[in-house]
Formats: structure tokens, C-alpha cells, sequence
């Protein structure tokens, strides 16, 4: 058996990143050993880009914000040339007491908005500011001294800006419930501001004076600019494709892990079920890109403490429904990147992508396709309805929101219904992820890569995936240099 250097279980975009870059800074790439199994018969993850009829649709992430890492991927593995962005003045919608709401992006948008009153522009505007309460109550010390998503903001901005803007904010990134969710945990780069200047405001002008210089940009990798979202001309699908491409036959599809074990010599068996029949590898470093419910069964043999803290992440289950319509049955002109829909509207979806309007040619003449989310950790009950009832029920709400009355059950594209969807970074995550750390120091070589921690956008998996190589990359080195002392 050929003992492979890692080992990476999962070809979404955070182990194919991982692969990449632990592949490129090698000292001596061909002499590397690496592979990556996946279970299924395709790599990305839930990236699903699909086209059928003219017409080009995601069923998963629909785009990205185009970080610096992602952005340098995409050149490292030749889709400079295949970028493409939406107009980053796009507006946003809240659909607000049975109306469209632009969503304020400015100081001046902010204060000309209907979507909040006087009363609350003034309430967030004081807060802001610092004039804030401490946080505190007996609800907060049951909590841990740790606050929710709704408590945070509430405290910070006032009860508006929480139930108008952040609310459906938190339902369309994290299909999340705000009382739930962790601030910290979920919106980590607001809290520290917070934590530093005693309010919002103070707190973004300490963060950008203490903000580390920026290395000169890489002049191959296309300049952005901020609020413009990213996609790939053959959609989303093209990065993990290309990255797979080039790792070539390190890339093995339909493999399933079914046991890992240690042995005396600080590697790892992995033992596959595959189309070929059973196989093992042994690694001198795992990575482990699998859902946190995936990877608490496999550590549970080595690891029962970390297992324990993996199976208490939630995954709700959230339905993609994507439909198209003539353009005669859409009341006005679609404009904007979408809109997101507060809990009590009377409305059961959570937010609409107004996918035609975002990225063009790919939707044929005469049609608007639009892609609607709907279940969450606030709805648990979507997992139990049909897809023809599901399409029923976003339509009623486009219905209500988008189109003409009297409009014809849409062209549908699809209904995909993710059964354990996005992680919550729900009250006591940090402890989570304390009590994984911890038990990881007793499986040398194991690491855990997933969105479960650091961020869930495809960004944070890029990102994630570089800093994982980097630390792959340091152990593999240590080992090497323990030989050879030896």
C-alpha cells in the first residue's frame, strides 16, 4: 500500500482549495502524494450549476463576493478570462407591509428610506453612536454571557433595523433563526467592532486605523470593487471543475468513506467503498471537508469528544425552487439583485434572487427566471411537503410579491430540496469548536476543514482551504525534518 502524504475526504470547494494550494506551495510538487475522494459522482459540493432549455440556473451558492483568495484561484486555474459580475449598484428589496423596500446602502439612502421610521432611524442613529446598554439580564447569563443575533442588535440598533434589515438578512445567508444564532459566532467582524469602540460606528473607525497594510495587489488577478458579486460565465460549477482538472487522477469520484483508523506509526488507514470494490489508502495527514454530522460518525471510534461536539451542529433543510416566468406576467421591470422577506409578512419564502436580472444571458428572450429559498430553521416543516407543494407555495408568494394577479403556475426548473442545508452557528459555537481543538491534539495529523467553522460563503470555504494547506503543509514538514534526526 503507498502511503500518501494527505489524505482530503470531500471535492467541494474547500478540499479542492486545500488540494491546490498544499499541490502549488510544494517544494517538490510531483514528489507530493495527495488525494482527494469524493461520494459522490461529481465534485463541488453543493455547487449545482445546471442548464436545460436556453436556460442557465444554480441550485446551491448563486454567486460569490470576490475575495482575494477566490479571486486568485480562479486565475491560478485559468478562468481569468470566464469572471463575470453583476452590477454592484443593483438594489437590494425587503418586502415590507406588502410592499418593495430598497434596501439602504448609504448614510443619505438610510435616512430617505420608508422602510424604517423616524423613530427608528433615530434609534439605530443613537446606537451607532454608542449610546448603547451593557448587555445584561438573567436570560444573558443562562446564555453564557453570550448574546443572540436578536438580542445583539436589538440592543446595538433597536428593534426596526432588527426585524426589517437583519432579520431577512440572517434567513437568506444562514436560513437561520436570530434567536438562535450566535452574534459572535455569525456576525463576528460587527461584535469585535463593538467590542472595541463601545459602539458600531466607533468601532468601524478603530477597525480600518488598525487594519493591517495591504500587500500590493497581484496585477494578473482582476481588480473589484466593493459590492460586486461574482459568477463564471458556465456558472459556478466552472471553479471546482477547473481545480479538479488539474489535480487530474489525485481526484477520485464516487468514494465513499466508510472507517478511519490509526495506526502505531501515527498514519491513517482509510478504508473506501468504491465502484470498484473495497479500498484502503494509508496517509500521513487527513483532512475532513465532510459535513459536521458526516465526520462526527466517522471520529466517533477515534474520538468521542470531538464526535459529541460535531453532532450538535444543525443543518436545517432549505428548498431551492427555481421558476421562470414570461415577461408579461412580472408587474414592472425586474431590477436589482433580489429580495429578502422578514418573518410575520404573511409571506412562507425567504427570499427571492432575481437570477435574470443578476447575471445576463442566461435566461432565453421573453423570460424572467427567478430562485426562491423557503424552509430554514424557522420552518422546519418544508421537509415534509412534496415539490408540486412547494412550487404551490412560492408561487403564491411571487404571486403576492413579483407578479400580475391571476398569473399561471410557472415554467419550473427546479425544486431541490436540501435536507441538511447550511450549519447554524448557533449559542455556544465557540464551545464547540474549543472542545473539537481539543480533542484533535489526540489525532496528530487530522484536520477538519468544512463551513461549520469560519464562514459559509464560498469565500470563507477558499479561505479556509489556504490556511488548512498551510498548516497541512507545516506538520508534513515537521514530520520530515523528525526523520531525519532520527
Amino acid at each position: 500500500m503507498e502511503l500518501l502524504d494527505t489524505l482530503i475526504v470531500g471535492a467541494g470547494i474547500s478540499g479542492l482549495s486545500l488540494a491546490h494550494a498544499l499541490h502549488k506551495e510544494a517544494t517538490n510538487p510531483s514528489s507530493l502524494k495527495i488525494l482527494v475522494a469524493e461520494s459522490q459522482g461529481r465534485v463541488g459540493g453543493n455547487i449545482t450549476t445546471v442548464t436545460a432549455g436556453g436556460f442557465l440556473w444554480e441550485e446551491g451558492p448563486n454567486s460569490f463576493s470576490p475575495t482575494p483568495e477566490l479571486m486568485k484561484l480562479a486565475v491560478d486555474v485559468g478562468l481569468k478570462q470566464e469572471l463575470i459580475f453583476a452590477d454592484r449598484k443593483l438594489p437590494r428589496f425587503v418586502y415590507w407591509q406588502k410592499k418593495l423596500q430598497p434596501v439602504p446602502m448609504t448614510p443619505p439612502a438610510m435616512i430617505q428610506s420608508q422602510l424604517l421610521s423616524f423613530p427608528g432611524k433615530l434609534r439605530a442613529l443613537f446606537g451607532a453612536l454608542g449610546f448603547v446598554a451593557p448587555a445584561m439580564g438573567a436570560g444573558l447569563s443562562q446564555q453564557r454571557d453570550e448574546e443572540t443575533v436578536s438580542q445583539f442588535f436589538r440592543r446595538h440598533l433597536g428593534q426596526e433595523v432588527m426585524q426589517r434589515l437583519v432579520e431577512p438578512f440572517v434567513s437568506g445567508v444562514y436560513a437561520g433563526d436570530p434567536q438562535q444564532l450566535s452574534a459572535a459566532a455569525a456576525f463576528g467582524r460587527v461584535a469585535k467592532m463593538a467590542d472595541l469602540g463601545g459602539g458600531l460606528m466607533a468601532g468601524a473607525l478603530l477597525s480600518a486605523r488598525k487594519r493591517p497594510k495591504q500587500m500590493p495587489a497581484d496585477p494578473n488577478v482582476p481588480k473589484t470593487r466593493p459590492g460586486e458579486l461574482g459568477s463564471f460565465k458556465q456558472g459556478l460549477k466552472a471553479l471546482p471543475e477547473a481545480i479538479a482538472a488539474e489535480l487530474g487522477d489525485r481526484v477520485k469520484l464516487n468514494w465513499h468513506l466508510t472507517r478511519l483508523q490509526r495506526t502505531q506509526r501515527e498514519t491513517y488507514i482509510a478504508v473506501f467503498s468504491t465502484p470498484d470494490g473495497q479500498q484502503e489508502v494509508e496517509a500521513r495527514t487527513v483532512v475532513l471537508t465532510t459535513p459536521a454530522y458526516v465526520t462526527a460518525d466517522l471520529l466517533q471510534p477515534l474520538q468521542p469528544e470531538v464526535s459529541s461536539a460535531l453532532q450538535a451542529f444543525t443543518y436545517p433543510t432549505v428548498a431551492c425552487v427555481v421558476v421562470a416566468y414570461p415577461h408579461s406576467d412580472v408587474k414592472g421591470k425586474l431590477v436589482g439583485f433580489g429580495n429578502l422577506i422578514p418573518r410575520g409578512q404573511g409571506i412562507r419564502t425567504l427570499g427571492t434572487i432575481w437570477t435574470s436580472s443578476l447575471f445576463a444571458d442566461r435566461t432565453p428572450a421573453g423570460w424572467h427566471t427567478l430562485t426562491s429559498f423557503i424552509g430554514g430553521a424557522t420552518d422546519s416543516e418544508i421537509g415534509n411537503l412534496d415539490s408540486e407543494e412547494i412550487v404551490r407555495e412560492v408561487h403564491r408568494d411571487l404571486s403576492r410579491i413579483l407578479l400580475k394577479p391571476d398569473v399561471p403556475q410557472p415554467k419550473v426548473l427546479a425544486v431541490n430540496v436540501w435536507k441538511r442545508a447550511i450549519p447554524q452557528y448557533n449559542l455556544g459555537h465557540f464551545d464547540r469548536l474549543q472542545q473539537i481543538d481539543r480533542g484533535l491534539k489526540s489525532l496528530p495529523g487530522v484536520y477538519l476543514c468544512s463551513n461549520y467553522v469560519g464562514g459559509v460563503a464560498l469565500g470563507d470555504c477558499v479561505r479556509r482551504g489556504f490556511d488548512g494547506a498551510r498548516e497541512v503543509g507545516e506538520y508534513l514538514q515537521n514530520k520530515q525534518s523528525d526523520t531525519r534526526s532520527i
